[in-house]
């Protein structure tokens, strides 16, 4: 594993001046050579001259050695195959014009993943995809333990995004155990710790991870879009039945404590199912008013 360093450079302006005087001096020689040819002979001639060239060539190479790096942006510098370092500070740099430079970029990247149909926990076929934000944070690591780095992280996070799917249930209808689709904070911070494991030699660091595709897979999304309209109106009348018995309760309590009827207990069972019928009926019920004798 390749680890980060820091390297050597120079301020780019001051090289950048002193390469320039350099070239102007030597320029002014050869020209100064050539002026006064006829005090100096053919073989000064040519001295100024080659050192004109020499000079004018040097700088250019030198030159090379100037490079700028934007805010999050990074450059790894390489010597004859050597790793001599990183430069992460925005600005104006000069370095041994033999380096190589490699720029990096250091802002944050998101993706989508593809739609990856797996099993959940309990062995339901379901489709699943995420968005992934990272961002480079060891130059060296992402540059030389690698091959690509772009290729890597987005292979490794479908692999976790896998392994996640098969951890959870897709739903569940009691009790406290997590899901993919209830508990999203959760699984959002266990995808980025299990991203975050797998690109760990790659210098990458998550940022970001969330479900943004889920959905059962094709072949049973009918029969699981039954189940959960059964299950949602098992819930919502055992709701009703619950607030209904209340509700008699409370009525014939009010009853007793204010002496309004006294009923036997046929009669209350058959208030009680009257009141339960109006309660928990789906459609609003039709009352016959009794205009006879209460019996």
């Amino acid at each position: 594993m390749t680890a980060e360093t820091t390297s050597k450079k120079m301020r780019g302006l001051p090289a950048m001046f002193i390469l320039i005087f350099f070239l102007l001096a030597m320029v002014s020689g050869g020209v100064f050579s050539i002026v006064r040819l006829t005090d100096t002979g053919p073989g000064m001639w040519l001295l100024g001259l080659f050192f004109s060239i020499i000079g004018l060539i040097v700088t250019i190479i030198f030159l090379t050695g100037l490079f700028t790096l934007e805010p999050n942006e990074a450059s790894v510098l390489v010597f004859f195959g050597n790793y001599k370092g990183s430069v992460k500070e925005t600005g104006f740099w000069w370095v041994n014009p033999l380096i190589t430079k490699k720029k990096i970029s250091l802002r944050a990247r998101n993706f989508d993943s593809d739609r990856l149909k797996v099993n959940d926990k309990k062995g339901n076929p379901i489709e699943i995809s995420a968005v992934i934000v990272w961002r480079v944070n060891d130059t060296a690591q992402a540059t030389f333990d690698v091959d690509n780095l772009v290729e890597y992280v987005h292979m490794q996070s479908e692999s976790a995004i896998r392994h996640l799917a098969t951890s959870y249930p897709y739903d569940v209808t009691e009790g406290d155990e997590l899901s993919l689709r209830s508990s999203t904070d959760e699984v959002s911070e266990a995808l980025v710790i299990e991203i975050q494991n797998r690109i760990q030699a790659a210098g990458v660091t998550i940022d970001d991870a969330r479900i943004n595709h889920l959905a059962y897979a094709p072949e049973i999304a009918h029969a699981m879009l039954q189940r959960q309209q059964a299950e949602a109106i098992i819930a919502a009348r055992q709701k009703i039945v619950d607030g209904a018995v209340g509700m008699v309760e409370m009525a014939l309590t009010k009853l007793k404590e204010h002496d309004v009827i006294d009923l036997d207990e046929e009669r209350k069972a058959a208030m009680v199912s009257n009141l339960l019928v109006v309660l928990c009926s789906d459609s609003s019920t039709q009352p016959i008013v009794n205009a006879g004798s209460l019996y």
